[in-house]
């Protein structure tokens, strides 16, 4: 139980409550915690106002409580609570000192198991933007519900299989230009694709001959087929590269050929069970009766579409980790499709517990605007912009660094920036990615709380100052920025809490902001380096848990920490 969680048991044992309603009055002046009364006035008759009067003055003279508070004082319905500043900063800093990276995470998941599905990209397409949100999001929420005690296990679906790949074979096939460019591959066939969609719409006649190329994919044979498995290895290793400069990782990563055949064989039991039905030709899934349209399985050529191998991994994720729970982190554009997919689930007998989490669009201030991929901005083209700017801040600050020290820095901020841009905004929102805003070292920014956490343990550096170095009495920490540090410190642990209920990320981006302001507030007018040794001793503990309580924040949401930029 953390710290804040401890005074409530306190209060409502004191008060003989099962249920409270407590909030944090806006200003620390107005007291650190308070509690509404409503609910125990209407079960006692009496006036809110008059009952906080009545329970103000029961609760200052208990003295199970004199450790804790310093006053308790009625402002009108509510009981505002004064912490012993002795206290607070003793139990407090003690708490993270002990916890270190272990500091606001909790056991509210029960381990159960819970698989994320997120980065569901295409081999042969490129990599934009709005896959970058949804690996941000997808790997902010693994971390979330770990940090929440649930075993999470973060997965894949890679679509390798379907009329993309034979629409970017074929415009490989006969463009020489692709063949001969020295560019990563895997980045080059994301261009070959859009190549190619282009072509067709000009040339729509040859739309035969790659519905030609899918099936000989399919049949798993020929030259098609081999160069189906030349190129898709490239594109493999592209989004591996990626990962890797995003730090994220998974558990295992699915593709939709390995689920084909399964998926085939699920089609042909649901078609007995009459869940699907032929049409034109087709197979579908007539869900209308349920408000759900129609969805296409199989089309009128034999060639699968997406639903196919959906299918089938939404039973061989249960079959294979015997989850407890499996979540779905998709585009808002999805929707409907996700429930589509689950309704047929349900219609074969699956029950089983399933989430769709959506997020919204990617947009630039210009809109969507063009790249040279022709209609997306890519991750490539997005990283490049940013790393060069933040190279160019780097070497502006150190002309000391040598180059590899520089562009190690900036690469490290360049991934934390695009992270932090995509998730400082609630999924149900539209996110307009500005560069120069997200650049910005005084601003809500990647670089911003980077800067902050670098001159936290520039001052640590300083003093050569270990956490178990004797004595340091915390009680001489009185400032009132100190309070509200200390108060904020507190905090954390219901935030992830909070994000982990939510599955949202921003109230974690929103949080450490906060704290990184308090912290640049306290240090431009509190002298810390220089006070006498006892106070110093005791604020550099407090910076060190502010420090401790940064680093654990951008390990939830996935941004790399550094030492010094």
């Amino acid at each position: 139980m953390y710290f804040l969680d401890d005074l409530k048991q306190k209060i409502k044992v004191a008060l003989n409550l099962e249920k409270a309603n407590f909030s944090y009055p806006p200003e620390t002046t107005l007291g650190d915690l308070s509690l509404a009364v409503f609910e125990l006035a209407s079960q006692e008759k009496k006036s809110p106002a008059i009952l906080a009067t009545e329970l103000a003055t029961r609760l200052s003279q208990d003295l199970s409580l004199k450790e804790y508070f310093q006053t308790v004082k009625a402002v009108g319905p509510y009981l505002n609570f004064f912490l012993q500043p002795e206290y607070l900063a003793t139990a407090l800093i003690n708490e993270v000192k002990n916890a270190k990276d272990s500091y606001g995470q909790n056991t509210n998941g029960q381990n159960q198991r819970v698989m994320i599905e997120y980065s569901n990209g295409n081999t042969h397409k490129e990599y934009h933007v709005g896959h970058l949100r949804n690996i941000s999001y997808g790997d902010a929420i693994n971390r979330l519900l770990t940090a929440n005690g649930y075993a999470a296990i973060p997965v894949s679906y890679i679509n390798d299989f379907g009329i993309h790949v034979a629409k970017t074979l074929w415009e490989w096939q006969n463009n020489p230009e692709f063949q001969a460019s020295s560019e990563n591959r895997g980045y080059l066939l994301g261009k070959c694709y859009v190549a190619a969609t282009q072509a067709l719409e000009k040339e729509p006649e040859k739309k035969e001959v790659v519905g030609q190329i899918m099936k000989e994919i399919e049949s798993r044979q020929g030259a098609s087929y081999e160069l189906w498995q030349k190129t898709r290895a490239w594109s493999i290793k592209y989004f591996a590269q990626i990962y890797k400069e995003l730090g994220v990782k998974f558990t295992h990563i699915f593709y939709e050929n390995e689920m084909i055949d399964a998926g085939l064989k699920l089609v042909e039991e649901l078609k007995e069970k009459k869940v699907l039905v032929k049409s034109e030709g087709a197979i579908i899934a007539d869900l209308d009766q349920f408000g759900l349209g129609v969805l296409p399985i199989i089309r009128s050529d034999g060639t699968a579409l997406y639903p196919v191998g959906d299918l089938a991994l939404a039973l061989t994720k249960f079959q294979q980790y015997g989850l407890d729970e499996s979540i779905y982190v998709v585009d808002v554009r999805q929707s409907l499709y996700f429930k589509q997919l689950f309704k047929i689930l349900e219609l074969m007998g699956d029950t089983r517990l399933r989430l769709q989490l959506a997020y919204d669009f990617v947009t630039l201030p210009e809109g969507m605007m063009s790249s040279r991929t022709g209609n997306v901005i890519t991750y490539e083209e997005l990283k490049e912009k940013i790393q060069e700017k933040l190279s160019q801040e780097t070497k502006k600050r150190h002309l000391d660094w040598t180059k590899s020290r520089i562009a190690m820095v900036a690469d490290s901020l360049t991934a934390s920036t695009i992270k932090f841009e995509l998730l400082k905004v609630s999924a149900e929102k539209i996110i307009t990615f500005n560069i120069e805003e997200a650049l910005k070292f005084d601003g809500y920014t990647a670089c911003y709380l980077q800067y902050g956490y670098a001159r936290l343990k520039s001052i640590i550096r300083k003093e050569a100052w270990a956490w178990s170095k004797p004595p340091v009495d915390l009680k001489v920490l009185k400032e009132p920025k100190e309070r509200e540090l200390l108060m904020k410190v507190a905090k954390y642990p219901e935030i992830i809490a909070l994000a982990g209920q939510k599955f949202n990320p921003s109230e974690v981006t929103r949080y450490l902001f906060e704290l990184t302001q308090l912290f640049n507030d306290y240090y431009h007018e509190i002298n810390i380096l220089k006070a006498e040794p006892a106070l110093r001793h005791a604020r550099l503990a407090l910076i060190k848990a502010i420090a401790q309580v940064l680093a654990n924040g951008f390990k939830v949401l996935g941004l790399k920490i550094l030492e010094e930029m």
